[in-house]
């Protein structure tokens, strides 16, 4: 028997060298830019100085994709507010967790 596992770990691939860049221009013409562009600016910052501590990548690579979802993802969250949807029916799990108390 083996004490090898049976799978690897999937990884996604890392961003082009050029992503971080990419990105921030897309959020700079978004119209939540006020709110986005200082948000990825202080996560990639953090990641940065991450980085030179450790020597490693993966912060910087997890920054990208994170806001690669987000802005990818930004159309369909958008277009699902806008439909009119009717939330009244929302069960606030903190409020409830307070009633038990």
């Amino acid at each position: 028997m083996s004490a090898q596992p049976d799978h690897a770990p999937v990884t996604a691939p890392a961003p082009a060298p050029g992503a971080p860049a990419e990105l921030l221009a897309q959020l700079r013409t978004d119209r939540r830019a006020d709110r986005w562009v200082p948000a990825f600016e202080g996560q990639w910052a953090a990641a940065l100085e991450e980085s030179r501590r450790t020597f490693s990548l993966a912060k910087l690579y997890e920054v990208v994709q994170e806001w690669q979802g987000l802005i990818a993802s930004a159309p369909a969250v958008d277009a699902f507010v806008a439909s009119g949807y009717d939330d009244s029916d929302f069960i606030d799990m903190a409020e409830l967790r307070g009633r038990r108390r």
